[in-house]
């Protein structure tokens, strides 16, 4: 049987188990010499396999690899970074046969979101419109958890953890202080179009009048004067008010927090929406308030992982190689959630064309009838995803991390620009 060598690569932003899907996709190729020869991670992603800045995973031992699992980030490099179209520039699709011919490469796995599903799904393409064989399969990864077909996204679990945590202690904080001191505190997290790391703000909560007392979705559009008097409410009630809040929330079908600018596919670069909703609480109540933006801090915590996020992350990793393995292409693994409570779930196949550019947002039942938090239901799809602790090894009381060789192998092209 031919042995073909392999090219994965990671895209967008990161999480804190991406490297976990990492080493799932790593160490199963190790398991089939006969069929995968070496896999080339692309340094920053697909840039990588256009500029031919390939890392050679043979080069890093067992134990780093292994290694990744319990590492945040990714740790080869990611990019934003989306394919054209064919007829928009054939060139791009020219130079990865270049490379892929040149180092004999017949697997392609990237490990991203929707974009990536998108670019994925044209590289699965290749065989078909310009007559080269390759089997590209696409990785789940996303912390906005918008991905269709799965029950749920890597990287989602853990940032729900770290953001329901992060805000039930910040509760506690604020909680102790109202009587003198601040008596509102907003913390903002991410989800452009859709809120399920803001909904899961709403696990802090476990019973009435405990914090996040509201959550903002961008789901809801923006109700400034039904805000302000659930606010007031709640400060009069309980003597404080802790608010959840996604980037992306809207007010007349705009971003409260849109700045003008564009990111690299073209989406709304957003400001910070704390500031704003801090700025309309004081202006218009007077209340003292504090607010903060988890920014990188919520998809970076690998100190505070799910165990069923990385678990769920390592496993579509391994699936991702058997299912090419089994001679398939334009496909994505994914969850199926098969019981609640106890949480189990196994993985389907889905095919890329469903889920490539295709958003999933909270469904209108998780959350309740007026807009500023979770249902039951919201409740019993989230708990059982942060579920458990994989605390990474400590050394000198910090969190031990890898950091690769990262050896590229020589080019055998001239260069190419990207």
């Amino acid at each position: 049987m031919t042995v073909k060598n392999a090219f994965y690569a990671q895209s967008g932003g990161v999480t804190a188990v991406i490297n976990a899907s990492a080493a799932g996709v790593i160490e199963t190729a190790r398991q089939y010499p006969d069929r995968i020869g070496t896999v080339y991670a692309g340094r920053n992603g697909i840039i990588g396999a256009l500029t031919e800045e390939l890392i050679d995973t043979n080069q890093e031992t067992p134990e780093s690899i292994a290694a990744l699992r319990h590492t945040p980030s990714g740790a080869f490099g990611s990019c934003r970074y989306k394919l054209k179209s064919l007829e928009a520039n054939r060139a791009e699709y020219e130079r990865l046969i270049e490379v892929f011919k040149a180092h004999d490469i017949g697997y392609f796995f990237y490990n991203g979101g929707g974009d990536s599903a998108d670019t994925c799904l044209k590289v699965s393409q290749l065989a078909e419109t310009m007559g080269y064989p390759i089997q590209a399969i696409h990785v789940p990864k996303t912390v906005d958890n918008d991905l269709p077909v799965t029950d749920c996204c890597p990287g989602f679990g853990s940032v729900a953890k770290y953001v329901a945590t992060s805000i039930r202690e910040a509760g506690f904080d604020v909680e102790s202080m109202a009587a003198t001191s601040t008596k509102v505190f907003i913390l903002e997290v991410m989800g452009r179009h859709a809120g399920w790391i803001t909904a899961a703000c709403g696990l802090a909560s476990e019973g009435t009048g405990q914090p996040p007392h509201i959550l903002l979705f961008p789901e809801v559009e923006f109700d400034q004067a039904a805000f302000l008097a659930r606010v007031d409410e709640c400060v009069k009630e309980h003597g404080y008010c802790v608010i959840g809040v996604s980037e992306g929330i809207k007010k007349d079908g705009k971003f409260l927090s849109e700045s003008g600018l564009t990111d690299a596919f073209g989406h709304a670069q957003l400001g910070g929406v704390a500031p704003t909703i801090a700025k309309l609480v004081k202006d218009e109540l007077g209340y003292k308030y504090h607010w903060a933006v988890a920014d990188y801090l919520q998809r970076a915590a690998r100190h505070i992982a799910s165990k069923v996020d990385v678990d769920q992350a390592y496993a579509l990793g391994q699936a991702a190689v058997r299912i090419a393995l089994e001679g398939k292409n334009s496909v994505m693994p994914a969850i199926r959630r098969l019981q609640d409570e106890p949480y189990r779930w196994d993985i389907i196949e889905a095919p890329l064309k469903d889920v490539a550019n295709v958003e999933k947002f909270m469904p209108r039942d998780f959350i309740t009838e007026d807009g500023f938090h979770i249902t039951e239901a919201c409740r019993q799809y989230l708990s059982p995803l942060i579920q458990g602790e994989d605390f990474p090894p400590f050394v000198n009381g910090m969190p031990s991390y890898v950091r690769l060789r990262k050896q590229l192998v020589p080019r055998k092209l001239a260069p190419f620009s990207v």
